[in-house]
């Protein structure tokens, strides 16, 4: 019930309040296994992506935000899933293998799935080095993988404000990138990185963001 009212009440909604520039949505696959790899500004980029997206789209979300069971809890639970999350577990060593699996679940059902290659936000607003997850499920279940860029979800909410205000914000698809050619080499660290690296800089020539070549790490993990 909350997914078809996010998906025909509440998007069309925010479409009308916010008015996104969206470009290329004639690249978005209408069938098929589709993987979505993005730049990542923002905390409300899951929103807008899955807003302006034609198919509806999964992410990967917290486990913990799927397990209140208050009213409160509930509705977080319901709202998240409406929005495309699915649950994982996070923060043990088989974490990383939990995500990746429950991603391909999705891609094996012929569906949608989003991921942002950098793994976390961009605090300076340059385009990092991607990880190579996405690669290697591109290569695992052969969906294509189209590229995107979101600008502006960075200003929606300013020093953390609850209310998004108005902005600019634009969603651009890339073309589809088909990476059939290295079927069976799924295994090869060098096919993942030169896969994933294909995609940053089809994500980059998109979004027009400085590119930097190593991770991006936010402070708490620089001082870890």
């Amino acid at each position: 019930m909350i997914q078809l009212f996010v998906r025909f009440v509440l998007a069309p909604l925010a479409r009308l309040v916010y008015r996104p520039a969206v470009h290329g949505i004639e690249n978005v696959p209408s069938h098929g296994p589709v993987i979505f790899a993005s730049n990542h500004r923002a905390a409300l980029d899951t929103g807008v992506i899955t807003f302006v997206t034609p198919r509806q789209v999964k992410f990967l979300g917290k486990a913990e935000y799927f397990v209140g069971t208050s009213l409160k809890g509930r509705f977080v639970a319901g709202f998240l899933s409406g929005l495309g999350y699915v649950p994982v577990e996070r923060g043990n060593a088989q974490a990383g293998l939990a995500a990746l699996e429950a991603a391909r679940k999705v891609l094996d059902a012929r569906g949608a799935f989003a991921i942002y290659p950098e793994g976390t936000r961009s605090l300076d607003g340059r385009l990092h080095r991607g990880h190579t997850g996405v690669g290697a499920l591109a290569l695992a279940t052969g969906a294509v993988v189209v590229p995107v860029a979101v600008s502006g979800t960075e200003n929606l909410q300013p020093g953390g404000e609850r209310i998004p205000r108005l902005a600019k914000v634009s969603v651009r698809f890339g073309k589809p990138l088909n990476f059939a050619r290295y079927d069976g080499m799924d295994s090869s660290p060098a096919i993942r990185r030169a896969v994933t690296d294909e995609i940053m800089y089809a994500i980059l020539e998109l979004s027009d963001q400085e590119y930097v070549d190593k991770y991006h790490k936010r402070p708490d993990q620089d001082a870890a």
